[in-house]
């Protein structure tokens, strides 16, 4: 697996408070950040239309490695230029993808990043939706298409590969932390 790129979408307050088990969302993406940070993995956030609607929730922000953090009008990340190509100048090949709302901005930008090549994890715990049924019927869909989804630990496990990675016992105890 090549080093993959962490893009959160969306974890702004307004549509954390919106979807169906928030704090949970919140958790697990706070787990996926910091365990990024350990494997030193490029982290990308987008914003939907920050002025009004508010930036990304400041402890998630805090939780990975330094950020950078993208303004978008469109529901797709990869419909934005600027985030179309910083993604293009990470040299990341594989996205993994967390963040709000699971039917419309996770499956828009899910579906361009596959046809824009890349390989594609959604982070099946760390993505949430106003309603549970279109999440599912969505992932049902971007499975059918290729994208993977897969539950954090499950990729992060695969990234250390062994008991003998150096960051093995750090992550062992965010795993604990977060469990």
């Amino acid at each position: 697996m090549n080093a993959p790129l962490l893009l959160c979408i969306d974890l702004q307050p307004v549509f954390l408070a919106a979807i169906c088990d928030s704090q949970r969302v919140h958790w697990r993406c706070a787990f996926a950040l910091e365990a990024a940070k350990g494997f030193g993995l490029p982290v990308v956030f987008t914003e939907q239309v920050p002025d009004k609607l508010g930036h990304t929730a400041e402890e998630l922000l805090g939780a990975g490695g330094p950020p950078h953090v993208f303004a978008k009008n469109a529901f797709s990340a990869l419909a934005d230029p600027a985030i179309a190509n910083a993604l293009t100048q990470s040299g990341a090949k594989h996205l993994l993808i967390c963040g709000i709302e699971t039917p419309i901005c996770v499956y828009q930008t899910a579906r361009d990043a596959l046809a824009a090549s890349y390989e594609v994890t959604v982070l099946s715990d760390c993505i949430g939706a106003r309603r549970r049924d279109d999440a599912e019927v969505v992932l049902a869909q971007l499975r059918h298409a290729g994208c993977n989804v897969l539950p954090a630990e499950s990729i992060f496990y695969a990234l250390l590969r062994d008991t003998k990675h150096p960051f093995f016992r750090a992550y062992t105890q965010l795993v604990k932390k977060y469990g």
